[in-house]
């Protein structure tokens, strides 16, 4: 399980990016780069990572389910994901 904070971290920063955006979009279209640079390193989307919902990983993520590749797993050994099961030939 990830550290609450790194949660936390996520969260200020999707708060960021959504306060900021109408005035990065705004910047972009003018070409004012100098005015995208004084604004919070934060809010900019590229740097939002996805995590597992479940365990926090930030690595090995799938979008389509919402968590990491090895919860993945698990879930659909047990068969709690509907239509997933593990390939065998």
């Amino acid at each position: 399980m990830a550290r609450k904070c790194q949660f936390a971290k996520e969260d200020r920063r999707k708060k960021l990016v959504e306060k900021y955006k109408k005035i990065r979009e705004e910047l972009k279209s003018k070409g004012d780069y100098e005015g995208l640079q004084k604004l919070p390193k934060n809010s900019s989307p590229v740097r939002l990572h996805n995590r597992c919902q479940v365990t926090g990983r930030a690595r090995g993520f799938h979008r389509k389910f919402g968590i990491s590749r090895l919860v993945l797993r698990e879930k659909a050994l047990r068969g709690e994901i509907p239509g997933l099961k593990k390939a065998s030939w």
